[in-house]
């Protein structure tokens, strides 16, 4: 393989499930590599604000000027965006460099795309001589690959309903094995208000330094454009509103806040590398908006949970004009929950097929609309999420928004219709 492109491609056909999970082969690889970090390492899960909160987290640390490395996942349009250096993403050379690296350990063991490709992504942060490690955990917790790597602090975002054909059909079920990257004696941030007692009583059992969100800390808006964090220790007040924008943003700027406070010791930040990393921390596809007029915003949001804030923050961010909705959704996602949620919040509906395996399909996202009550006359269906963005931007007049989001896979198509690079 000389190209990334190669290797992707290799690697993508290589194991016989796209989803396996597990962490036997990662923990046979993890030895075989001798992969280990003497640094900070923070890793973030949970269902939603998982990577806002590695944004945060990124941004604050490099502004203190600590070299940095993150891995999150799924990526937008390309691979890179998979792993960042001090806010640089990876170079195609050097994922190949470190694929041969994965390669030559493996023999005959088999592994995941996941898999494979974090591998690569760890030895590379283990060689760069880091002063932190941000890793987002993809899918749940205690069989993500990422949760082979021991965590400094551990941070669950939130808890929805997502991935149940993985994690359990309850928020009960999904917080016990999100609480999985906890560990024991290490600081485990809660982002979540109201966590199940799932997760309490298994960070409790275990002995983990639990900190929950609305009773350990806080962030509460103080005005338009302040609000005050309060920790255990740590009292910032009149602090910047975080530079993305949605109703939820304050809660994960909090938990970010909450992890770098409970390793203060180990990895020291100061106020002004605080306000300047909210004010510069942004990631591509939440709530991103893209242009004025008309407005288009772009969201990733594709569960119940997240479809709760994006219809939250688009009632606190109202304009004068029509909402034209985008919309593609995968499917295997709660598709009719999420049109219950969203069905009051657009006045003209473009649903669009998506493509692959698990592509939802239109009419499907067309019979969930109309059953919320929304009229057959202000749903048009599209073969792609192209056709209905083109559509949109030709109906809509300056006073209007057009609003995307339902999936990765839709903001993606939509970035690179529009040849918005990725953040």
């Amino acid at each position: 393989m000389q190209t990334l492109e190669q290797w992707l491609s290799f690697i993508e056909h290589l194991h016989s499930k796209t989803i396996d999970m597990g962490l036997e082969r990662m923990n046979k690889m993890i030895k075989k590599m001798d992969i280990k970090f003497d640094v900070p390492v923070f890793t973030v899960g949970g269902t939603n604000g998982k990577g806002s909160i590695c944004s945060y987290l990124e941004h604050i640390l490099q502004v203190q000027g600590y070299k940095v490395g993150v891995h999150t996942s799924p990526h937008l349009i390309r691979f890179n965006e998979r792993a960042k250096v001090n806010g640089q993403y990876v170079a195609d050379e050097e994922f190949c460099k470190y694929f041969e690296e994965v390669e030559k350990a493996r023999g005959e063991l088999t592994l995941s795309y996941f898999e494979y490709t974090l591998l690569a992504i760890l030895k590379l942060f283990q060689e760069k001589h880091l002063d932190a490690v941000i890793l987002e955990i993809g899918l749940g917790g205690r069989l993500d690959a990422v949760n082979t790597v021991d965590p400094t602090v551990s941070i669950i975002a939130s808890i929805g309903i997502d991935h149940t054909a993985y994690l359990g059909n309850t928020r009960e079920e999904i917080a016990w094995d999100k609480a999985h990257i906890y560990r024991h004696n290490k600081p485990a941030i809660c982002g979540d208000k109201n966590p199940p007692e799932t997760l309490i009583s298994y960070a409790k059992e275990i002995g983990a330094l639990l900190e929950i969100n609305g009773k350990d800390f806080e962030g509460i808006k103080t005005g338009d454009n302040s609000w005050n964090y309060a920790g255990p220790k740590w009292k910032l007040n009149d602090l910047p509103l975080p530079s993305m924008k949605g109703v939820y943003q304050i809660n994960n700027a909090s938990a970010a806040l909450a992890a770098l406070e409970a390793v203060e010791d180990q990895i020291e930040v100061d106020r002004s590398s605080i306000e300047t990393g909210l004010k510069t921390a942004l990631l591509s596809g939440r709530f991103q908006k893209i242009q004025s007029k008309p407005e288009i915003i772009v969201d990733v949001g594709h569960n119940p949970h997240a479809a709760v804030q994006l219809a939250e923050t688009l009632k606190a961010n109202p304009i004068g004009g029509k909402t034209y909705a985008v919309f593609g959704m995968l499917s295997d996602k709660d598709r009719e929950k999420v049109c219950s949620i969203m069905g009051s919040c657009a006045d003209c509906w473009m649903v669009c097929d998506l493509p692959g395996e698990r592509g939802g399909k239109a009419e499907d996202l067309q019979k969930c609309l109309i059953k919320e009550g929304v009229a057959d006359d202000q749903i048009k269906i599209f073969a792609n999420v192209e056709y209905g963005l083109q559509n949109a931007l030709k109906t809509a007049r300056s006073t209007d928004r057009i609003l995307v989001f339902g999936s990765f896979v839709t903001v993606s198509a939509a970035l690179t219709v529009l040849k918005v690079p990725v953040l």
